[in-house]
């Protein structure tokens, strides 16, 4: 009686957690978004010109492909606008690896590479340490699975 009651609360907790994740992770645009803006809200601009990942503030905002972008500074965001395709993460900011794979997966933002001035992100650093060791061969499966992983709903 008590274990199937420590179960049950267990199984509620799960679903909670898991309704909670889901609100904070959203499709509001094409990019991979958590609490609305994409990146996690850290500057695309940045990864190119600092290297590493700055955050960045609600007042440098821009739009691009319906999904909500945030900089550390106007240049930032006055470069993005100026040609957004050339900051925006590859494979609308979900994990590079996980699309050669052929699927969808959440990235973190620290997980990273600039290749042939592209931007990838990764699920984490692990995972960025495997993508390195074929990066370019990742980038050729995740290219060639892009079209219908794209179109999936479901993230890893």
């Amino acid at each position: 009686m008590i274990l199937n009651k420590i179960y049950k609360f267990a199984t509620l907790l799960l679903v909670l957690s898991s309704s909670l994740f889901a609100a904070s992770t959203a499709f509001a645009g094409d990019f991979f978004e958590k609490n609305g803006v994409a990146i996690e809200g850290y500057d695309a601009v940045a990864y190119f010109t600092d290297k590493k990942p700055v955050e960045g503030k609600k007042e440098f905002s821009a739009e691009y492909k319906g999904s909500t972008f945030l900089f550390s500074t106007a240049a930032n965001r006055d470069k993005f606008a100026a040609n957004p395709a050339a900051f925006a993460p590859q494979f609308n900011g979900f994990c590079a690896y996980g699309a050669a794979a052929g699927y969808k997966a959440k990235t973190d933002p620290d997980a990273f590479s600039i290749v042939d001035g592209k931007l990838y992100l990764n699920y984490n650093s692990v995972v960025r340490v495997r993508w390195s060791l074929d990066t370019q061969g990742y980038i050729n499966k995740a290219e060639a699975n892009w079209p219908t992983v794209e179109k999936t709903t479901k993230v890893n």
